[in-house]
């Protein structure tokens, strides 16, 4: 357990990192004791300092594969804020940001506050639609070397999200049975589906209710959340033009200028 004068100091460096866009060494190599609540708080301090309202929250680590490879049993979340969100119809500038990367999402749109202890129906019946989405992910640690601790403290690397212009009622789509299929300049590089984030997207939702609320947070009504990616994520290029197309759900796009 870190002290807190520790935990400042590693917010101040990932935060000055993002600003820059001048990646760090990974957090646990000059602090092999970091755990996850140290990551979780060191993320928070950040998150607070972006005096921004909270849009919503994203799962990452949700499909077995890259747990394993984290070496953890659970998925991790970040926080998406009001000033994260992205235009599909305005380019943004990929030179923004340290390595970005952009992967395929159902989102869900709460209609009420999912409290703790919330099964997967439950999340389903306080969730006012399913959306289409991409996470617009990157990393401010140097060449994407992260452990679980820092992609914790480093908001779950996120940086961005976008939606598109659906919203279908949960009761109308099976969030189980989504195909989605990704597209770069015209050319498909990824292909996956919903049921690859833990079986159900709706239980990586009921894990975030969970998880949050050691931390005193809540999942609100009106909040949007990325339960966790679809496909692989794909690098985003100066130039690459997104769109992402899901069975039932419409599509979404990001664009990025040359």
């Amino acid at each position: 357990m870190l002290s807190a004068e520790t935990r400042a100091g590693l917010a101040e460096r990932l935060w000055r990192a993002e600003r820059e866009r001048d990646p760090i060494p990974p957090l646990v190599e000059s602090h092999p004791d970091i755990d996850v609540v140290d990551a979780y708080e060191i993320q928070l301090i950040n998150i607070r300092r972006r005096n921004t309202p909270v849009a919503g929250h994203k799962v990452g680590l949700s499909s077995p594969a890259m747990q394993q490879m984290m070496g953890v049993d659970e998925p991790d979340y970040g926080h998406l804020l009001t000033d994260m969100a992205v235009d599909e119809d305005v380019p943004l500038d990929a030179r923004a940001y340290c390595y970005p990367r952009v992967e395929v999402e159902v989102g869900f749109l709460l209609a009420e506050d999912v409290p703790p202890g919330c099964d997967e129906q439950g999340v389903l019946d306080r969730t006012e639609a399913l959306i289409p989405s991409i996470e617009l992910i990157d990393s401010r640690i140097r060449d994407w070397r992260i452990g679980i601790a820092d992609t914790i403290a480093d908001n779950a690397s996120s940086a961005g999200y976008v939606l598109g212009a659906a919203r279908v009622a949960p009761g109308e789509l099976d969030p189980r049975g989504i195909d989605a299929v990704l597209h770069r300049n015209g050319e498909v590089v990824a292909e996956g589906r919903s049921d690859a984030v833990l079986g159900n997207p709706a239980t990586a939702v009921a894990w975030l209710a969970d998880k949050v609320s050691g931390f005193g947070v809540r999942l609100r009504a009106g909040n949007v959340v990325l339960p966790g990616s679809c496909t692989r994520a794909i690098d985003l290029r100066p130039g690459d033009a997104f769109r992402a197309e899901f069975t039932g759900l419409g599509t979404v796009g990001l664009t990025a200028k040359p």
